[in-house]
């Protein structure tokens, strides 16, 4: 029996006989009862299935893996019972570790069976799609492919032509265009996963307003209250690099619709979703302050005095009038004095 198969075979063991004495200490104590059926962290969940980090999100990603919002504001969480329901199924650990395993263009064309110029070729005509990408040392787009589709596209008798014969006149004018669609294609890939992890209606908007440039955004979401709400739903990104290095442009780049047929479709998916937003829940507005009254700051006696010097004004006016009556201006009072 080689090493790796005593391995294989030792861990269920080892996580059966966890299992058996975490389920003796919770039976023992109701407070341990409760806090071993809290949702856990997802660093946590990817140790007890024993997958890699970036195994464990591509898990998430793809659907394996549930996950739940954390109530505390925490990020995504995974239930305990949906830990069971993995570590159930049937080949865990080998079938997950599978389903998830992602390789690059050099170990994704000896799956195929085929060089690596042919399979770059594939992938920028859109036949095989990239799960993940990364940037390397030098900058350069590194693209990632599940190694599960690769076998499968080999494996279909109608992709035997494209693996074995000439690539097709009307392919190879595409590339020679300048065709690539693996940047599309991730994005369209990423935004049906931002879709899959939420069912509230402003974060379905943020997840598409995430492909689009800012200025596009602005002209679908025009109010700015509604847009600073959206992005409070804003989805995670993933840092390549430092702010505005060359890295982080690049990668920009990536996760921002270029095509304009592209661009069309989701400023119209935006659009629709903003209404359906809108319908569930409105955008919180700043609240009006109302006005204060405006108060005199003099101090009452000066305003009493104030009032009394108008009173005495006002009788000063009147008898000035009854004294004197108004004596006749301008032209017509001229013209009296001339004709008496």
């Amino acid at each position: 029996m080689s090493g790796n198969t005593i391995t294989q075979s030792v861990t269920p063991s080892a996580n059966a006989a966890a299992a058996l004495v975490n389920a003796t200490v919770v039976g023992a104590n109701p407070a341990a009862a409760a806090a071993a059926r809290q949702p856990l962290a997802q660093s946590r969940a990817a140790r007890e299935l024993g997958l890699k980090r970036g195994e464990f999100d591509l898990a998430v990603r793809l659907g394996c893996i549930r996950t739940v919002p954390d109530e505390g504001g925490g990020g995504r969480r995974v239930a305990r019972a949906e830990i069971d329901r993995v570590m159930s199924e049937d080949g865990f650990p080998d079938g997950l570790t599978k389903r998830v395993k992602a390789v690059g263009t050099s170990e994704g064309a000896a799956l195929m069976d085929v060089t690596a110029a042919r399979f770059t070729r594939f992938a920028r005509l859109g036949f095989v799609v990239p799960v993940k990408f990364y940037l390397n040392r030098y900058r350069a787009v590194v693209w990632l492919y599940l190694a599960e589709e690769l076998r499968q596209f080999a494996e279909t008798e109608e992709n035997a032509p494209l693996l074995n014969g000439r690539t097709p006149e009307g392919l190879r004018d595409q590339l020679d265009a300048g065709l690539d669609l693996r940047a599309r294609n991730w994005r369209g890939r990423h935004v049906g996963f931002l879709l899959r992890q939420t069912e509230d209606p402003w974060a379905r908007a943020a997840a598409v307003a995430s492909l689009l440039d800012p200025a596009q955004v602005a002209e679908i979401v025009s109010d700015p209250y509604e847009r600073a709400y959206m992005n409070r739903f804003g989805p995670e990104q993933t840092t390549h690099g430092a702010p505005d290095s060359p890295a982080a442009h690049v990668a920009a780049r990536i996760m921002t619709a270029e095509d304009p047929d592209e661009i069309s479709w989701l400023r119209s998916d935006l659009a629709n979703t903003l209404q359906e937003a809108r319908a569930h829940r409105r955008a919180p507005r700043p609240t009006p302050k109302p006005l204060a009254p405006v108060v005199s700051r003099e101090r009452p006696e000066l305003i009493e005095e104030r009032r009394q010097l108008g009173v005495a004004r006002q009788r000063a006016e009147a008898r000035h009038t009854i004294d004197e009556p108004e004596r006749p201006r301008r032209l017509l009072g001229w013209l009296r004095r001339r004709n008496p």
